[in-house]
């Protein structure tokens, strides 16, 4: 069972700072983020100008981190496609990531691949939504950063109105990590009720 917004809530207080507040996460840093403080005032970046797009990691398969046979994290696979977590914990509940095993981008799957994908996204969905403590399962490709598809799962805690829509992916860099046994619990949980439906549990011993 995920921690509830009080416990979380209490956690977090015993290491935030004087006004309650936790360090900036690492994405404040990076060239895309749109926020600064200008005139003591926080305010939007100046757009950049145009120029070329960048490769993606593993574009054409080649130096593809995605591919391969033995990959960390994976916690339930069948044929086509497998599920796994980051490599460390997340802050919010929940952080999976739904790819297939084939090197293949969003517009590259063919009508049974794309049907697979939504029943999955929607048993999935349901399946970390039914979690106690978890209001909801934020499902969302961005793809920017890798060619290989990656479909990131993101379940929220409930009762807590900081962490809402896409801020959570912001709040899940901010926010420490819970405890690890709550944590690999409701993973195997996931991964255990995905695979009555389909395909079979793995890498989940320890």
């Amino acid at each position: 069972m995920a921690e509830s917004a009080a416990d979380l809530h209490a956690r977090v207080r015993a290491v935030a700072d004087a006004d309650g507040r936790l360090p900036l996460p690492s994405v404040a840093s990076w060239d895309v983020f749109p926020w600064e403080v200008a005139d003591g005032q926080l305010a939007a970046k100046p757009l950049a100008a145009p120029a070329p797009e960048q490769p993606r990691e593993g574009e054409g398969g080649v130096g593809c981190r995605a591919c391969g046979p033995d990959l960390p994290g994976v916690v339930w696979t069948n044929d086509r496609w497998r599920l796994k977590h980051l490599s460390e914990r997340s802050a919010l509940p929940l952080v999976l990531i739904l790819e297939p095993w084939a090197h293949l981008d969003l517009p590259d799957l063919d009508d049974a691949m794309a049907a697979e994908y939504g029943r999955l996204a929607v048993r999935l969905t349901r399946i970390v939504e039914d979690l106690p403590n978890v209001a909801r399962c934020h499902v969302q490709r961005i793809g920017d950063g890798a060619e290989h598809l990656h479909v990131w799962l993101m379940a929220r805690t409930e009762g807590l109105p900081s962490v809402l829509g896409s801020f959570a992916v912001d709040w899940d860099d901010i926010l420490p990590p819970g405890p690890e046994d709550v944590w690999r619990a409701d993973v195997r949980t996931v991964a255990t009720a995905l695979a009555s439906y389909d395909g079979r549990v793995v890498g989940l011993d320890g």
